[in-house]
């Protein structure tokens, strides 16, 4: 018997007892995973697993041993809901190794067998409490070295527990022989005597990193990874490429701001699909445009067959909706952790799949056609579960009560004799009221002490001698006779079989679907997709959005263009009119748009809206403007705002100017680069500078697509030296009781910033405002004198401030190119250094 399965002395928890050396033994194995120790009914932890559970979970910390003066701290949550325990923990980073019982503790004479049957780690996790419209990776890197200089290369992998691909991020050196388990390893899982199917030929590092995900996988998990059963290899470069700070300022999945919870995030703005599946590929879709036109063409052909066809398109979205996380489902039968209900829960799934299949078929589109070719309706796995379980069965098999009747002829004949066991019990309890005259005995059963006869404290006198004393209670007495101990054993015995029996048909019923896998991802797959494009073609159709056409020529031509977050009020809460406005540029003449216009005017909007419009297009789906004329980009860059990352040294302005040389050094002519306020974090001149420079070096030497929003209004005088550069402005409204935004775009640069008019609206002191005017007043004035000096050559002694952009500095830059400083003597150098320190005093 189990230790705990009775009463015992809490003396028996105390180090030294066989159940902690038993403990002790296996969390020496897995010394750096939290143990959950099944005890009984609960998984328990000791000593500091048990303080870090406690704090984590904000559960009860006790202690065992107390009064031998050795606590051993101890919490424990129930086995039946140890999931979501578990899964708070993983969330948190921990690991978590899970040991249970090995053997029944009925029939455990000693010590009950146990071992850790499953370590669960943040890369590893498939429970269902893992957020449905994310993947949760499992990442590996493998770096190959000969030993030579310059003679290595890394590969990069990454596994979800509901589907795997694998990735190299260099191919250089593909000589290089990988670690000798690795190729053998991949090649063994997929059944296979080549990797070159897969994409991996002359790709070691690669083979590399999966062979080790695979061996890690295969080392906390129990189960065989049937539904690991593909490699999906691919390059950066073969998707437009949204790197982090992209993702982070144009608020694809997560708010900019921490804590904004109410936030809508494009993702959430265009999420349509109904099934878990769907949502995660709409996300990978999102992350990962196509840069393929034959691809991107193909999706949008879907979208928009569904976007015409109104009500076949609703059938179809009536019969994906209550298609469960098929593949999450399958990754728990293939990990041997599928419950009872979770089988029935994928039955439920399939039995939507027939009514996908008669929807789907009534469209013509070639990706839709194929993708119906692609669903199998898995009719045979949905009979055997339903066969097979009862419809509501326990959430576990430890009771029984989860196969049905009439599929297995000894399991009906024991639980017969189950069944029969209270009407038997009746009998005997009657028998012996009669036989001792005792009107009050009572028959009765528990999981502790069995079946016993049970007699008042004052009837306890009229016992026969037959009886046997079990138990002494404060009002009664319990006995047993030999008659219910045969019993007992045989009901037991029965009992014990009937769960065995259970067991092995639900092992047979999991096992028989996991080799399944193949289809059932496959269809998954499918389902998926099929999801995306209809919620994709219900988003169009109900946003008024268009399908934009893919040219040649690196045209981009946006037509009356609008945010697809901004301008919905009931994402956002505003009841402002959303202002559609155009865009155009090209690889030639419009190469560069410079944006300039007052803080509030919609600048950031315009700039963001473009970027989600190419993502939202490349990605397959229709696009919030009135006509979209595109060329394909390989990466989209932003620099949107920035704040302090004290935690690495750097400052506001570190931050941007580390992300605009990310941006300039790898940007390329069919990229798209969005650059908000470039130079702001320094000083006005040497942030203007920067600015100007970039400009040119985007304009001569990156050739990318464009848009430029600033408050320096010197940068549009470069319309007029750059053949590619050209001005925009958000155009206002002045009136009496101030500026009204009117958040059009229009040709030309603006006039002034309005920077003062937008601080009166931000609600400074009146005082503040009336003294802002002043100086500014001021300043300008001091500009215009400082101008037209500078026009004419006419310098007064004053304290200038020399820039690049100035007639001055460029008098003096050519008269230093004049000069041969090669041949310049000692003192016809301190001369000229004179004459130039003589023009700006």
């Amino acid at each position: 018997m189990d230790e705990f399965s009775t009463p015992k002395p809490v003396a028996d928890s105390a180090p030294g007892t066989p159940l902690m050396r038993q403990y002790a033994a296996i969390k020496k194995e897995h010394p750096n995973a939290l143990l959950f120790f099944r005890l009984g009914d609960f998984y328990e932890l000791f000593f500091e697993d048990a303080v870090v559970a406690a704090k984590e979970l904000q559960i009860t910390l006790t202690s065992r041993n107390k009064e031998k003066g050795i606590a051993v701290p101890m919490c424990g949550v129930p086995y039946h809901a140890a999931e979501g325990y578990i899964a708070k923990l993983i969330k948190k980073g921990y690991k978590v190794a899970i040991c249970d019982q090995m053997e029944d503790p009925r029939l455990a004479k000693k010590l009950v067998k146990r071992a850790v049957t499953r370590v669960v780690t943040p890369g590893t996790a498939a429970d269902a409490s893992l957020s449905s419209d994310e993947n949760n990776f499992l990442a590996a890197v493998a770096r190959l070295d000969s030993g030579k200089l310059g003679a290595s290369v890394a590969g990069f992998a990454v596994l979800d527990l509901s589907f795997g691909y694998y990735i190299e991020i260099s191919k250089a050196n593909q000589q290089l022989a990988p670690p000798d388990y690795a190729i053998p390893l991949v090649e063994n899982h997929f059944g296979v005597l080549s990797l070159e199917g897969f994409g991996l030929a002359g790709r070691p590092a690669a083979a590399a990193a999966a062979g080790a995900i695979l061996h890690y996988v295969r080392s906390t998990q129990r189960g065989a990874l049937e539904h690991v059963d593909r490699i999906g290899f691919y390059e950066r470069q073969n998707c437009l490429v949204l790197d982090a700070v992209t993702v982070r300022n144009l608020e694809l999945v997560e708010p900019l701001f921490a804590g904004s919870g109410d936030a809508v995030t494009l993702f959430r703005a265009i999420d349509h699909s109904l099934t878990p599946m769907g949502k995660r590929l709409l996300r990978a879709w999102m992350l990962r445009p196509s840069i393929e036109p034959a691809e991107i063409n193909a999706r949008l052909d879907a979208v928009e067959e569904q976007v015409r066809a109104t009500v076949e398109r609703e059938e179809l979205r009536r019969a994906l909706d209550g298609v469960l996380d098929i593949e999450r489902l399958l990754s728990r039968i293939t990990l041997e952790t599928a419950n009872p209900r979770d089988l029935l829960a994928l039955a439920a799934s399939l039995a939507r799949l027939p009514g996908i299949r008669e929807a789907l078929g009534r469209f013509k589109s070639v990706r839709l056609r194929s993708l119906l070719a692609l669903v199998d309706d898995l009719a045979d796995l949905r009979a055997r579960i339903e066969n097979t379980l009862v419809e509501e069965p326990p959430l576990t098999l430890a009771d029984g009560g989860v196969i049905r009747s009439a599929i297995d002829v000894e399991l009906d004949e024991l639980r017969t004799l189950s069944r029969s066991s209270k009407q038997y019990l009746a009998q005997i309890e009657e028998r012996e009221r009669q036989r001792t005259g005792i009107a009050s005995l009572k028959v009765k059963f528990n999981s502790i002490f069995g079946y016993y006869i049970e007699i008042s404290k004052a009837n306890q006198q009229l016992a026969p001698p037959d009886y046997e004393r079990k138990q002494t209670l404060v009002n009664a007495e319990r006995f047993t006779t030999p008659e219910l101990k045969q019993y007992e054993a045989k009901i037991l015995d029965a009992q014990e079989k009937i769960v065995e029996i259970e067991r092995r048909l639900f092992a047979e019923l999991r096992a028989a679907i996991a080799g399944e896998a193949k289809r059932i991802r496959q269809t998954a797959l499918a389902v998926a997709q099929v999801d995306v494009l209809a919620g994709l073609a219900y988003l169009a159709a109900n946003n008024n959005y268009c399908r934009p056409k893919f040219v040649e020529g690196g045209e981009i031509e946006i037509r009356e263009g609008r945010h697809p977050v901004v301008e919905r009020p009931e994402l956002t809460g505003s009841n402002d009119r959303f202002v559609p406005n155009d865009l155009y540029l090209n690889a030639t003449s419009d190469t560069i748009l410079v944006l300039t216009g007052p803080n509030m005017g919609g600048k950031s909007t315009y700039l963001r809206q473009a970027a989600l419009i190419l993502i939202l297009a490349q990605m397959g789906s229709f696009v919030p403007a009135r006509e979209a004329r595109l060329s394909v980009v390989d990466r989209i860059f932003t620099r949107i705002g920035a704040s302090d990352n004290l935690a690495r040294g750097r400052s506001t302005f570190m931050v941007e100017m580390t992300e605009t040389a990310a941006i300039l050094n790898t940007a390329t002519p069919n990229s798209l680069i969005l650059l908000d306020e470039v130079g702001r974090g320094t000083a006005t001149y040497d942030g203007l500078a920067i600015a100007w420079a970039a400009i040119e070096y985007i304009h001569a030497r990156t050739r990318a697509k464009t848009l430029f929003a600033t408050h320096y209004h010197e940068l549009t005088e470069l319309a007029d030296q750059l053949s590619g550069v050209k001005n925009y402005h958000v155009s206002v409204k002045e009136g009496a009781g101030g500026i009204v935004f009117l958040r059009k775009v229009e040709p030309g640069a603006a006039d002034r910033s309005y920077g003062i008019e937008v601080a009166k609206l931000a609600g400074l002191p009146p005082e503040v405002i009336a003294r802002a005017r002043e100086v500014l007043a001021e300043h300008e004035s001091a500009e215009h004198r400082l101008t037209s000096e500078l026009a004419s050559d006419e310098l007064q002694p004053s304290s200038v401030q020399l820039t690049m952009f100035t007639p001055l500095s460029q008098k003096i830059v050519e008269q230093l190119r004049e000069a041969d400083l090669d041949r310049l003597t000692p003192l016809e150098a301190l001369n000229l250094l004179h004459a130039l320190k003589q023009q700006v005093k």
